[in-house]
């Protein structure tokens, strides 16, 4: 069923899609691929769409387009945290502590505090749902040893997947604090979606991002945490992955739904604020689903050899990633142009 444009605007308007106040939007190229828009030119920086069965393209608009991450470049400090959870290095419930290095991190937080302990487990759900920088820091030292020598970890794996546009700086995606654009962590739409096709075939990556609230440290202090991803439970079949936004970066995100068995990955950079990001990439999904073949459903992924960790009176199971039977979806086609 198609609906007008002036819907997807409703749609927004009242509330379905919660955002943050605009970022000074910045002067973008022309449209540079078959099917994009003057419109997608003032959306974003750079985008593209895969078919998670095949990794072929369905939609690329400016897709090698390279510039900050933000917090999308979290999905990588998953990725490395994952490969040691799986050589057995670490376990769910191996206990992590907090440096005054990790306690001091800022933006998005759970407000660590140093010598504080969390499981991994916790951690995890805690750097996918709340973009908590502190905890990317606190991984990165224990994974790493180090946060120079996490970081080097990532970018070895970067190259081990041919993100050949692709430089981190930080377990987090905070910008530097010269501010300068090219001390930044560095990486391009493709490159995000080679690296979110990856983790939703080798890792259990759904776990975590599917989520839309979970508790972090139960008793005084105690924080509910909400996703960050506003198409969880308002876009069918919306279940991850990550989004950003710093002020060089703009608001990016990496995104993926599955429907009727068949799976797209959607990534955008560099949106002018959060209503924009989000809108083109519901478009974008609907269009990687219009467009995908005729095809056998997408096979089920490699099971990850990392299970969660049996749940606790403490530890409250995580809400569903769709709705309950009865509660709307909504589900909205691109209009014809």
């Amino acid at each position: 069923m198609l609906f007008p444009r002036r819907v997807l605007t409703t749609f927004v308007l009242c509330g379905l899609l919660p955002f943050a106040a605009d970022a000074a939007a910045t002067k973008r190229a022309a449209p540079t691929r078959p099917g994009a828009s003057a419109d997608d030119a003032a959306a974003f920086k750079g985008a593209i769409v895969l078919d998670a069965a095949t990794g072929a393209v369905l939609f690329e608009d400016r897709a090698d387009f390279v510039g900050p991450p933000a917090s999308v470049a979290k999905l990588m400090t998953f990725l490395v945290v994952h490969d040691r959870l799986a050589r057995g290095d670490i376990t769910l419930q191996t206990s992590v502590g907090v440096s005054a290095e990790a306690a001091r991190t800022g933006g998005s937080q759970v407000y660590l505090a140093e010598k504080e302990a969390f499981t991994v487990e916790d951690m995890l759900y805690a750097l996918m749902i709340a973009s908590a920088n502190d905890v990317a820091t606190a991984l990165a030292i224990h994974v790493g040893g180090s946060k120079s020598a996490f970081v080097a970890l990532m970018n070895a794996r970067a190259r081990e997947l041919g993100m050949s546009d692709t430089t981190f700086r930080s377990p987090h995606g905070l910008p530097p604090s010269s501010r300068r654009l090219d001390e930044n962590d560095l990486t391009s739409p493709r490159d995000l979606a080679k690296l979110s096709l990856h983790l939703l075939q080798t890792t259990n990556v759904l776990t975590y991002t599917s989520v839309k609230r979970r508790v972090f440290r139960p008793g005084p202090r105690r924080i509910d945490m909400d996703n960050h991803n506003h198409l969880l439970g308002k876009l069918a079949g919306v279940d991850g992955l990550k989004t950003g936004f710093t002020r060089g970066a703009g608001f990016c995100l990496a995104a993926t739904a599955l429907r009727n068995g068949r799976r797209v990955v959607a990534v955008t950079m560099g949106s002018p604020d959060s209503k924009t990001r989000d809108l083109k990439i519901a478009e974008l999904i609907e269009r990687g689903f219009s467009a995908l073949p005729a095809a056998a459903p997408l096979p089920a992924p490699s099971e990850s050899p990392i299970k969660p960790a049996p749940r606790t009176a403490t530890t409250p199971a995580p809400a569903p990633a769709a709705p309950a039977p009865g509660e709307p979806v909504i589900k909205f086609s691109i209009p014809k142009r």
